[in-house]
């Protein structure tokens, strides 16, 4: 993985406080484990920005160096990697997530305002 698409990768994961890196669409996922995902993060109500990894065969690739993470879907909250469809969903089961999800749109909306 070079360093322009390790930069260009950061800076997705940067600008937003929720990046979902997926097969798909958040409105058409192409793959079960990442409609999970996308309906956990509808339960929760918040906006994230979703990578459809399908679209782009450099990131399909390369997103897995860049995490250390073989498969998709791969969730960033407050740009530090989550992990993937189970470890999500079991997250959001034990109420792990919210608070974390929570605390990175609180922080993004006091960064733009």
């Amino acid at each position: 993985m070079d360093d322009a698409f390790r930069t260009r990768m950061q800076a997705i994961i940067d600008a937003h406080p929720i990046v979902l890196f997926m097969k798909g669409t958040k409105n058409f996922p192409r793959c079960g484990f990442s409609a999970t995902v996308v309906e956990v993060l509808r339960r929760l109500g918040v906006d994230f920005e979703a990578v459809d990894v399908l679209a782009d065969p450099q990131v399909r690739e390369g997103m897995k160096e860049f995490s250390n993470w073989p498969t998709y879907p791969q969730l960033y909250v407050g740009g530090k990697f989550v992990g993937g469809c189970d470890i999500v969903r079991d997250m959001y089961t034990s109420g792990e997530l919210e608070p974390l999800v929570r605390e990175a749109v609180a922080r993004a909306a006091e960064r733009a305002g």
